[in-house]
């Protein structure tokens, strides 16, 4: 179990939390929560299926992601009794991009990977949050310069809804001590390196002292690192807190 510098802090944060995902469920249903299955999201996990809120778990199967990874379906399943609901892309997309472009076409530029990330990631999440009132992410501020802004509640025009990153505040020692002293399931991945995690041909395990969000697209610059879910017209959305 991790030791925690400031448990007053941690104690602040997981009830905020909880009142968040609380308000959430019954002011903006139906709501969903974005579940990348890796840290941060089983945190959230956690917290929504102890509690039994009625907002539903979906993750993007994107087709390349690790095996550890997929396996996380089965242990939520097995952990919770819980099927978390899974939006693929659409294969003529994904057919068109690697016939055109390759398969790994997004090491050649930006534009390519970010094309990608839009097939895979963005269009499924779109049908994901059709017809919602809210949806919900894993982000923290702490991980990345992209999220250094990052608010618990924001108006995402770009989905015409709610958007909410309860653990914003949180710190990642602080995520480690909930998943620990709840026995919460975690990526297999975290035991070797890799902090944050996506696709597997995207993602590599960090060196000490690395940014946490280094082994994510490392071939770009960090100011490019972002997937497109949480990006309008090339830019992070920056919505004052509501």
């Amino acid at each position: 179990m991790s030791t925690l510098q400031d448990t007053a802090h941690y104690d602040a944060v997981l009830a905020a939390t909880r009142q968040t995902l609380e308000r959430i469920a019954t002011e903006f249903a139906p709501a969903v929560f974005a579940s990348s299955l890796a840290a941060e999201d089983m945190v959230l996990t956690d917290l929504i299926l102890r509690a039994a809120l009625p907002i539903q778990i979906f993750s993007l199967e994107t087709g390349r992601l690790h095996a550890e990874t997929l396996g996380m379906l089965d242990r939520i399943r097995e952990t919770y009794d819980y099927e978390v609901a899974l939006y693929k892309p659409e294969a003529a997309a994904v057919e068109h991009y690697v016939s055109t472009h390759g398969l790994n076409a997004f090491y050649d530029s930006v534009e390519m990977r970010k094309e990608c990330c839009r097939i895979r990631k963005v269009e499924p999440l779109k049908r994901a949050l059709a017809g919602k009132k809210a949806w919900i992410t894993g982000q923290r501020r702490a991980q990345s310069t992209t999220r250094s802004e990052l608010h618990v509640q924001e108006d995402d025009i770009a989905h015409a809804m709610q958007k909410f990153n309860p653990l914003a505040d949180w710190t990642e020692d602080e995520v480690w001590h909930y998943l620990r002293s709840q026995s919460v399931p975690y990526n297999p991945l975290h035991d070797k390196g890799y902090p944050s995690i996506g696709c597997e041909p995207c993602t590599r395990a960090i060196q000490p002292g690395e940014d946490v969000r280094a082994g994510r697209w490392w071939w770009e610059n960090p100011e490019s690192k972002e997937c497109g879910l949480h990006v309008v017209d090339g830019k992070l959305i920056r919505i004052k807190s509501a």
